[in-house]
């Protein structure tokens, strides 16, 4: 490992204790035990009961506080066992904002810059456009997902350049090393010119291998140094550190969901070819570290990085590095499926919470992982969500997604009028 620096065992230990004691102290009883609970619960019980869901972990935090969480339903359900707390789940997609943290990290240490050529740490990485010209690309269009690169499953059929070249987006197993797919994506010409249009990419893949060159280090170990071990981190990796707690995958079906028993490719939207996923990947340590999608983590963990960022970075980042990510890079481009939103560095950024039938304020950050999971942070009202699933894709962009976000506005503005 490199001279990348660890938090001090004294600075780890109050983030803990502090956590730790807010958390015990307000945490509120889940269903049926008080009315300020009602409308979670109300949201999670209707998503189990009607068979959209297999199993789920739900934390909201306050002001720094945890003032609701739940663990509902199977985590396993051919084998009965019933989802916990600390259940590690297959992130997908919520690997983004981490290493994105992660980068950030060396960006203040002087050892990456977001807005030089990525070929200043990957002289190789050098995709061209449709004329033959290779444009520069920056870490910060990779991070904005305005770097001209795209996804293999947003390709409109099976057959298309990414799939031609056997590009992976990180959820299969594809049998070769982050180089390999780096050297494919390469292959493939660019969609449009590095920060003329918004398409959602394996940007973040790009910046794991710049991360790795950076930091001098794989970036498991990188990702360890500069964000799990500051915030005490003991399930979250690019594999299962215990396999035997694993959440099984779940497939969205009818007239419930089906277990995903190995490699099987789901379709994402119309028009598009679906997306390819293995839920061996998180089994198999020699499978490379997809930055985008290949981590393997749990509800608490994650939303230790969240409160920690919307707190102000605590010893992970300074504060201008977490408002640099919260500021929205791209203007009115952004998500088709999320009107309203732009893009900052790791995650959507709410423009405009009209266009987007939100009760969240502007500015207000969210994003999810294919696996089936959600979260999103308003920093106006001090909130932070985390809802990992095992049944994709309703936990990632079903009905509940939005049923939940109403249900904590909700039990929290109840909260607030008997206070």
């Amino acid at each position: 490992m490199s001279d990348v620096p660890a938090a001090t065992d004294g600075s780890r230990r109050r983030f803990l204790r502090d956590a730790t004691l807010a958390g015990a102290a307000l945490a509120l009883p889940h269903a049926g035990a008080a009315t300020a609970t009602a409308p979670i619960d109300a949201a999670i019980d209707r998503a189990l009961a009607e068979r959209r869901l297999v199993g789920t972990v739900v934390l909201v935090a306050r002001d720094g506080r945890t003032v609701h969480r739940r663990a509902a339903g199977l985590a396993d359900r051919e084998a009965g066992t019933p989802m916990r707390e600390d259940t590690p789940f297959r992130l997908a997609s919520v690997s983004k904002p981490v290493v994105t943290t992660a980068a950030m990290a060396l960006v203040a240490q002087g050892r990456l810059e977001l807005d030089a050529p990525v070929t200043r740490w990957l002289p190789g990485f050098r995709p061209a456009l449709a004329d033959g010209s290779r444009p520069p690309i920056s870490l910060r269009q990779l991070l904005t997902h305005t770097s001209g690169l795209g996804y293999r499953f947003l390709e409109a059929d099976a057959a298309g350049p990414y799939a031609r070249a056997g590009v992976s987006d990180g959820l299969d197993l594809p049998g070769f090393d982050l180089d390999e797919n780096l050297r494919r994506l390469a292959s493939v010409p660019l969609l449009f010119a590095p920060g003329s249009a918004w398409h959602y990419s394996l940007g973040v893949d790009v910046v794991g291998a710049a991360i790795e060159r950076a930091a001098d280090a794989p970036l498991a170990d990188a990702v360890q140094r500069l964000v799990g071990a500051p915030l005490g981190w003991r399930d979250t990796a690019f594999h299962a550190l215990d396999p035997a707690r694993l959440a099984a995958v779940y497939v969205n079906d009818t007239p419930a969901p089906h277990r995903m028993q190995g490699p099987e490719t789901v379709a994402f939207m119309p028009g598009s070819a679906g997306v390819a996923f293995d839920p061996a990947r998180a089994l198999d340590r020699s499978a490379y570290p997809s930055g985008g999608a290949g981590m393997v983590g749990t509800a608490d963990e994650l939303l230790r990085l969240l409160e920690a960022l919307r707190q102000g970075g605590s010893d992970v980042l300074p504060a201008a590095s977490v408002a640099e990510m919260a500021r929205n890079q791209t203007g009115t481009m952004g998500p088709p499926d999320a009107p309203g939103s732009g893009f900052g560095l790791g995650f959507s950024v709410l423009r405009d919470p009209a266009a987007a039938a939100s009760p969240e304020a502007p500015g207000s950050w969210r994003w999810g992982g294919a696996y089936g999971h959600a979260w999103f942070v308003d920093p106006v009202r001090r909130i932070s969500v985390v809802a990992l699933t095992n049944t994709l894709f309703e936990g990632m962009s079903g009905a509940f997604v939005g049923e939940l976000r109403d249900a904590v506005y909700a039990q929290l503005a109840a909260t607030a009028e008997r206070a």
